[in-house]
């Protein structure tokens, strides 16, 4: 492929980013907005499709994983979510530890013991955030926050602050990063990384959280930029979760279902760790007192 030919396919490759990515927050915004059904039933699809891309980039390495438990699995997580049921998930962990075990013993010429206990990490590894990202948009259900671009339920809010932390540090990173960087940070996992960019992503998350939480919602800025640090802390270390796995198994993209981004794993790598982050910190906050955190 000759040089004009590269510079063409590399444009090319990016328009069809920017108008994935264009219709992508529209879809985003509709979902969080519409909360109920809608939201979980979104939350479901994507847990779903992001187990099918886990299975599909371990048979790369011969690793036969347990499809239709990890299915049922992730049903029964979602379920509890749901319904409101986070106590629940203990007995359902349990339950999904035993039957998958059990089939590494009923199917030992099928499942081998080492495809078990991938299958066990895989189903944690995406069923509990995306059941996580539903007991947050349901977090404290029927309580409105009062602002200039109208009123959000509470647990929108905390989506909304969750989602765009999360954004944020991917973009403050990537220019910081394109910009500044010099230092790899994980050179053996992920070589585009840089210490640069890991800062840059520090400073403007925190800064992105802050305003968004202060000046938009009314939170206090200390604790709104508390929780922007860590998100953008966790968003890295999610996306270097993910790197580790695609270079386990061989990958460069988890899947191809969203155009010029991958498939969900690559877009929803970050969000795996800071949706349950988001939520507890919601519930430990609420637990110390609404009343200094959170302004009804």
């Amino acid at each position: 492929m000759s040089r004009r030919e590269h510079e063409k396919r590399e444009v090319f490759i990016l328009i069809v980013r920017v108008i994935t990515g264009i219709v992508g927050i529209a879809l985003a915004a509709f979902v969080i907005q519409a909360g109920g059904w809608i939201f979980s039933a979104f939350a479901l699809l994507l847990s779903l499709l992001a187990w099918c891309e886990f299975a599909a980039a371990f048979s790369q390495k011969g690793s036969r994983v347990t499809l239709a438990t990890g299915i049922l699995g992730l049903l029964l997580l979602w379920g509890c979510a749901w319904l409101g049921n986070p106590e629940e998930f203990m007995a359902v962990s349990m339950f999904l530890v035993l039957v998958v075990l059990l089939e590494a013993v009923l199917l030992h010429g099928r499942i081998s013991f080492p495809g078990a206990c991938i299958s066990i990490a895989g189903i944690f590894y995406v069923g509990f955030p995306f059941a996580h990202l539903i007991l947050l948009r349901s977090f404290r259900d029927g309580e409105f926050i009062s602002t200039q671009l109208g009123d959000f339920e509470f647990g929108c809010a905390m989506v909304w602050i969750m989602f765009i932390g999360t954004w944020a540090s991917d973009t403050f990173a990537y220019f910081s990063g394109s910009l500044l960087g010099r230092h790899k940070l994980c050179s053996s996992i992920s070589p585009n990384k840089t210490v640069e960019g890991f800062l840059g992503s520090l400073i403007g998350t925190t800064a992105a959280v802050a305003a968004l939480g202060g000046m938009l919602f009314g939170f206090p800025m200390q604790e709104m930029a508390v929780l922007g640090l860590c998100i953008s802390v966790l968003a890295t270390l999610g996306d270097l979760v993910e790197s580790v796995m695609k270079r386990y198994t061989g990958i460069k993209d988890s899947g191809s279902i969203i155009p010029g981004h991958g498939g969900v794993l690559d877009r929803f790598d970050s969000v795996l760790f800071t949706a349950p982050f988001v939520y507890y910190f919601a519930l430990v906050s609420s637990l110390l007192g609404t009343e200094r955190l959170f302004l009804k």
